[in-house]
């Protein structure tokens, strides 16, 4: 009888252990859905699919909190003074502290506003150029860049490895010895693709949650006769890049700085409204300081002989001062104020 139970006991055994990887894999993934669908809020079914889905199958929460104290942490910068949330503010719906330039090592001043980087798993391309296609390389932009953290990778990885404390979080979360540009890139994505932006006013208006006033309705009629063609809803950008009449001289090539295209110089990326009303100043050079400025220069303001001029804004808009308050109004709506007080990300 023993021996018949010892028997059968081995066969049990030696089925989980088969098994076992499979029950692993199970578990695992398990674990990681439900630790997104507790971590995050559900995205509308009116959003589109992202352009960048690895977040979901690498997250853990642990992964998380290691790239938000990245995110924080100014050791990445050459001289230890800027890390990546001196210029990417929560209270700025992660674009720069209502500044023109943002300030990088030794006090340095950029040449070109810092965006928001919510919502950036939907985007095809970054940069006010597009001159990077994938969010995990996106990085090494800011991390390289002399007017910004100015380190190479050799110096950041150099740093990190002789740091204990990381050199143990990437060793558990990552399984590595030894801390690679891979497991750097991967981190600070999977950090950056949780700053989404879908809770605003506008969000409930189109859940069926809450009524516009009647000033936000007038303002949303207006965005969609004069706006939407760029600024496609729900992520308030089609991603194009565009001449929008600032200048009849170039200071900065733009998108054809990348493409080296001629029909592309002076043109910008299409930015995202979302959280307009906080992330001022505007325009790839911050020149102007309020939405007023900005209606404006759309409807009196677009220089006609721009080379390149976006057909649809030869003529102006031709905005009455009401009109331009009404549209204020609307895009107040797109203020994600949940965002904004998320514990998640401080």
């Amino acid at each position: 009888m023993g021996l018949l139970y010892q028997s059968e006991l081995d066969q049990i055994w030696s089925r989980l252990f088969v098994a076992a990887p499979f029950f692993a894999w199970l578990f695992i993934s398990s674990c990681t859905k439900e630790n997104v669908s507790d971590f995050q809020a559900q995205v509308p079914v009116y959003f589109p699919k992202p352009n960048y889905t690895k977040h979901v199958q690498d997250f853990t929460k642990g992964r998380f909190e290691l790239g938000k104290q990245l995110f924080f942490d100014p050791l990445l910068s050459t001289d230890h003074s800027t890390s990546c949330a001196s210029c990417h503010s929560q209270t700025h719906g992660f674009a720069d502290h209502n500044v023109r330039f943002s300030s990088g090592i030794y006090g340095r001043k950029g040449v070109r506003n810092t965006p928001s980087i919510a919502n950036m798993i939907w985007y095809p391309a970054f940069g006010w150029d597009g001159g990077v296609n994938h969010l995990e390389i996106f990085h090494l932009g800011p991390l390289t860049n002399e007017l910004e953290m100015g380190t190479d990778m050799n110096g950041v990885l150099n740093r990190l490895n002789h740091n204990q404390n990381y050199r143990n979080l990437f060793k558990t979360h990552y399984g590595v010895e030894q801390i690679s540009d891979y497991e750097l890139f991967k981190v600070l994505t999977l950090y950056i693709s949780q700053i989404q932006s879908f809770q605003s006013k506008y969000d409930q208006y189109r859940q069926g949650k809450v009524n516009f006033s009647l000033e936000e309705q007038k303002g949303y009629a207006l965005f969609k006769s004069h706006c939407a063609s760029c600024h496609s809803e729900p992520l308030f950008s089609n991603f194009s890049y565009q001449n929008n009449g600032l200048d009849s001289v170039f200071a900065d090539s733009g998108r054809g700085k990348i493409t080296k295209e001629i029909t592309d110089y002076g043109k910008f990326r299409v930015p995202s409204l979302r959280n307009v009303s906080l992330t001022y100043p505007y325009m790839h050079d911050g020149r102007f300081w309020n939405l007023n400025e900005v209606l404006e220069h759309y409807s009196n303001g677009i220089v006609e002989n721009s080379q390149n001029l976006s057909p649809d804004l030869k003529k102006g808009m031709n905005l009455s001062a009401a009109q331009k308050q009404q549209l204020i109004a609307f895009l107040n709506t797109l203020t994600d104020y949940k965002l904004l007080s998320d514990k998640r990300f401080y």
